[in-house]
């Protein structure tokens, strides 16, 4: 397993907490998804071997959220 924190932007009430939260959380290889609204964080547990960080990431930008290089 890895472990990767994100910073995220735009993100601002419960709402993308769940719409984050479940759209990665869905992804084949992610054991563990938790976004951090105050720290603007998103911290994800994954196998690499299912799924690539570039895959969370591009997950996360679907959602209409910015993901800091």
């Amino acid at each position: 397993m890895e472990k990767a924190a994100l910073k995220v932007q735009g993100m601002s009430c419960e709402h993308c907490v769940k719409a984050i939260e479940g759209s990665v959380g869905d992804l084949a290889g992610v054991e563990r998804v938790l976004v951090d609204l105050k720290g603007g964080e998103v911290a994800v547990e994954y196998n690499p071997q299912s799924v690539s960080l570039d895959k969370i990431k591009e997950t996360i930008d679907d959602q209409g959220y910015d993901v800091e290089e």
